[in-house]
């Protein structure tokens, strides 16, 4: 016998006899055992080591208690449990049967009835423990037993507690569950987990019980996780013949990436799965609509007017955004099929919407063509479709038609009768929309040369028409970001960013893209921070689906060290914007000031699997891998960024820094060396000069171009707070002083 298993059966022999093992799992070896006071067999469990190391006696016993006081007929109960021997360990009734896993191993795949009957029979055991504050957190196959054709939930030993307040148990980094049944958010590792969790997890055993295979596989347990963040869910009925529709829509809203967009209840996920269910019973209980528009495509004889069929798309996200109780992908993620032929229905499943509105544009002089067909993204037939031949000037019109269309298709409820416009002209003058679209076109290109060139269109839009709220929205829009590139100094951009969006908001005060600007100016520059915190939650509460709003918020929150509820808009961004690699990133530097560096990491790679030429990830990237003790690996993103952008000053910065805490001083010195050089020509920012002062341990000097950094009002100043990088300098009564300076709440 094994010492470890000689040694526990000498601690228990008193209360049981262990007679072999019956199998063992990521968390703990479960051994068929005589219960000697009762004369009955029982299932003992041991956890593994890491995990009672992790756990402790307390917490684990505390953990026990809750899972002992579930009684349903579907879940199985905890007998007995202790510590004997430095052993953590609980008892079970040991059933005859056989789990879930092997009967998969046996069958493939289930037939339909029973894998239902299965599946609703966890449902109402997962209902039950959730209404008492008990989430599993490991559902899968192994998990499932299965006895006289009925199912058992075993394995609540080690749940965790998300009710009562004085039952909390605070998170210690282990990420309880199996990759391929596990939540986004618990992949991501997520603190508070609820039910939901649970929820998903059954969705992809029910997946796999139909279909004969879990909905995401891979070679690793990384590459497993990564995919439920960047890939659609397969489509169930192509792997699982005789799935009814009503069926794989309860499945795949059981798998929506977001918590949010999932069943609130497993009871309402198991009353969903029942076969007589027609499509309409499972509509009425089904998510909120869901659409993505994908790229206008243009049709036009000049090339030149592709800004136009992109400034279409926009209006129409930017309208239906606006409609309560619909959700919308956002720009970014649909412009990621621009020019890709790809079937609407993989499109819309990669980006987890039920329907999809795919057009196209044609200008000739002063006619124009619309063609639009809304398609069901289930079986890709279409809802609804339309061709619109106008004057150009009547494209206002269009836009509300074609919104107007696509709400009575998807039947969404309105507050009120569909009497007011959808979609309202935001100038009377079509030249300078004209003008805005092709602004608005540059600015998505986020570059230094095109931020400038948009900037041209924008004033030209407001000498035509100066009551043109929205193009004043681009003018700031383009200062913010050529203030946080640093392209021009802060006390140029800012304040032009400023005046521009509080110009928006005189001319059209519940204007939701005007505020974001404004709040971000006083985030940045006014050092405001109440106010800033108004100005976002306003824009989001203007329009919900402003993922952009919901980014630029976390990064408030981030920086007034509020981890948390910082993390939380920044999933809601992703959410909305699933495809974006910048939001993807932005979650992951929220991760990095809350200082959990592995999660940071992790994100980072996920964005980069999207983009992997976006610089600004590479950076953040390297900031983690910094800290995470690994600062030569750190240097070579930072090397990356540095090429990718062709030697911009922020990216050198890091480089500088990085090549420092990697012991290549000489070469952080020449990096230095160039910065300082490269001030003489353009805006290098004193805060990132101080950062590499700081790397090389000159610790008075950083304080030095600290000071100097404020002085200019460089907006990297807002980090002071949270960013790791100062931490040898917060001791440092000068350092203390400067960071009274910045009020932080």
């Amino acid at each position: 016998m094994h010492p470890v298993v000689s040694s526990l059966a000498q601690a228990l022999q008193d209360r049981y006899v262990l007679q072999h093992e019956l199998g063992r799992g990521g968390t703990a070896t479960v051994y068929l055992a005589r219960d000697v006071r009762h004369e009955r067999l029982v299932a003992l469990k041991v956890l593994h080591p890491q995990l009672t190391a992790s756990l402790g006696p307390e917490r684990f016993l505390r953990e026990i208690r809750l899972a002992a006081r579930l009684q349903h007929p579907h879940i199985l109960p905890v007998f007995e449990s202790g510590d004997a021997a430095g052993h953590l360990w609980y008892t079970m009734p040991y059933v005859e049967g056989e789990s879930l896993r092997d009967r998969l191993a046996r069958e493939s795949r289930l037939p339909l009835d029973p894998a239902l009957r299965l599946a609703r029979e966890v449902a109402d055991a997962l209902d039950y423990a959730h209404r008492r504050g008990v989430v599993h957190r490991d559902v899968k196959p192994e998990n499932i037993l299965v006895a006289e054709q009925h199912a058992l939930l075993a394995d609540f030993g080690v749940a965790r507690a998300v009710a009562a307040a004085d039952e909390q148990l605070t998170a210690t980094g282990l990420v309880v569950g199996t990759a391929a049944y596990m939540s986004p958010e618990q992949a991501a590792g997520e603190r508070e987990i609820d039910g939901r969790s649970d929820i998903y997890s059954l969705g992809c055993v029910l997946y796999e019980m139909l279909a004969g295979r879990p909905p995401f596989t891979g070679p690793t347990v990384q590459a497993v996780m990564a995919r439920r963040f960047t890939d659609p869910v397969p489509p169930l009925r192509t792997g699982a013949d005789g799935v009814p529709h009503s069926i794989e829509q309860a499945v795949l809203r059981a798998l929506a990436r977001s918590p949010d967009d999932r069943f609130p209840t497993a009871a309402e996920f198991g009353r969903a799965l029942t076969p007589a269910a027609t499509t309409e019973v499972v509509a009425a209980r089904a998510a909120p609509p869901s659409i993505a528009v994908l790229p206008f495509a243009n049709l036009s004889a000049d090339p030149e007017n592709e800004f136009f069929a992109d400034g279409m798309t926009d209006e129409l996200i930017n309208a239906l955004a606006k409609l309560p109780g619909v959700h919308v992908v956002s720009r970014t993620s649909v412009f990621a099929f621009k020019g890709r032929q790809q079937d609407v229905r993989a499109i819309g499943g990669q980006l987890n919407v039920a329907s999809v509105l795919e057009g196209s544009v044609r200008r000739a002089g002063r006619r124009l063509r619309v063609a639009v067909q809304l398609v069901d993204v289930a079986n890709g037939y279409q809802l609804w479709s339309d061709t619109f031949d106008r004057e150009m000037e009547d494209v206002f019109a269009i836009q509300d038609e074609i919104s107007r269309g696509i709400v009575r298709a998807l039947e969404v409820r309105l507050l009120g009768p569909l009497r007011a416009a959808l979609v309202k002209p935001p100038t009377a003058d079509f030249e300078a929309y004209t003008l805005y679209l092709k602004g608005r076109q540059l600015w998505n290109r986020r570059s230094e040369d095109a931020l400038r060139k948009g900037l041209r269109y924008f004033e030209q839009a407001l000498e035509r028409d100066p009551e043109y709220a929205l193009a004043q929205v681009g003018l700031a829009d383009s200062y913010v970001l050529l203030g946080f590139y640093t392209a021009l100094p802060p006390t140029e951009a800012f304040p032009r960013a400023k005046a521009a969006a509080q110009a928006a908001l005189r001319l059209h005060p519940a204007l939701a893209e005007a505020h974001p600007a404004f709040a971000y100016v006083k985030m940045y520059f006014d050092w405001d921070w109440a106010g800033a915190e108004q100005g976002f939650r306003r824009a989001i509460e203007l329009n919900p689906s402003y993922a952009t709003a919901h980014q630029w918020y976390g990064n408030c929150l981030a920086i007034l060290g509020r981890a948390d509820e910082s993390l939380s808009e920044f999933w809601q961004a992703v959410n909305l914007d699933p495809l974006s690699p910048i939001k993807n990133a932005a979650l992951g530097w929220g991760y990095y000031f809350a200082r959990r560096y592995g999660e940071a990491i992790a994100q980072q790679r996920r964005a980069l699997a999207i983009d992997p030429d976006l610089g600004v990830s590479h950076l953040w990237l390297g900031l983690s891998l910094e800290q995470a003790g690994a600062p030569a690996e750190a240097a070579v993103e930072f090397a990356e960024a540095v090429r990718l952008s062709n030697r911009e000053p922020v990216d050198l910065a890091f480089l500088a820094h990085g090549l420092a805490l990697s012991g290549r001083r000489a070469e952080a010195q020449t990096v230095l060396d160039e910065l300082t050089a490269m001030a003489q020509r353009r805006y290098v920012s004193s805060y990132d000069i101080a950062v590499v002062h700081g790397g090389l341990g000159r610790l008075d000097d950083a304080i030095v171009w600290l000071e100097k950094a404020h002085a200019e009002r460089t907006h990297w100043m807002a980090l002071l707070q949270v960013d790791p990088r100062l931490d040898p300098l917060r001791a440092d009564p000068r350092f203390k002083r400067l960071l009274a300076t910045m009020r932080f709440p």
